[in-house]
């Protein structure tokens, strides 16, 4: 099996140097691409092969994190994108999870955890350190005592609804199809169909829309 292949866009130069030395030390990661502007790495995928998974800073010098990230959606609409952050901002938490991040963590948390979330984002799964978390779930509750929730199920399968209910736990496919007794493949296929009709390309982005319209 191949290494999962990381790219790396930070500008604090001590930060960088230690999560990468953290990541190329874990069994079955490398870290192949090391940024310190969103600009460097978006020009990079002009001439070298994706990586996996993104790291993303969004405190950069030029295009902000949440910037590139979309712009990063644009280009590699299948790579699986964390962001990094000592912001604790309900504003930027939902601008970066509506907009597709596959996970979002603090950096006073540990080295391990962003391992941990590098792991899981490349087994399909989302991260968020549990600060985050909470100001999430905070923040669409509040949405929803303002907006009140749509009604609208989306089209989704009974079955569609249990893996959604999964996946809003934070559950990856292995797990999910484990919990639910399917196959990973039929997982797979749920998965792609509730991103196809929820209008979203990743997991968090369904887990955020259902939290939002009252769905799980």
């Amino acid at each position: 099996m191949n290494d999962i292949e990381v790219w790396l866009v930070e500008d604090n130069e001590v930060y960088r140097r230690g999560l990468v030395k953290a990541l190329d030390s874990a069994i079955g990661i490398h870290c192949s691409g090391k940024f310190d502007r969103a600009e460097t790495a978006l020009e990079a995928i002009l001439r070298s092969s994706t990586p996996d998974v993104i790291l993303l800073d969004v405190g950069l010098p030029g295009m902000d994190g949440l910037t590139a990230l979309e712009a990063f959606r644009r280009r590699i609409p299948d790579c699986n994108i964390v962001i990094l952050t000592v912001f604790n901002d309900p504003d930027k938490i939902f601008k970066a999870v509506c907009s597709g991040a596959n996970g979002y963590l603090l950096k006073t948390g540990s080295s391990c955890s962003v391992v941990n979330a590098v792991r899981q984002a490349a087994d399909g799964g989302a991260t968020m350190d549990t600060a985050v978390a909470q100001r999430v779930l905070g923040l669409f509750d509040r949405f929803e005592k303002t907006n009140g929730a749509q009604g609208d199920d989306y089209g989704l399968s009974p079955r569609e609804k249990d893996v959604l209910e999964q996946m809003a736990k934070g559950l990856v496919i292995k797990e999910i199809a484990y919990i639910l007794h399917i196959s990973t493949h039929t997982a797979t296929n749920h998965i792609r169909s509730i991103y196809n009709k929820l209008h979203v390309n990743t997991n968090t982005g369904a887990v955020a829309k259902a939290i939002r319209e009252g769905l799980v």
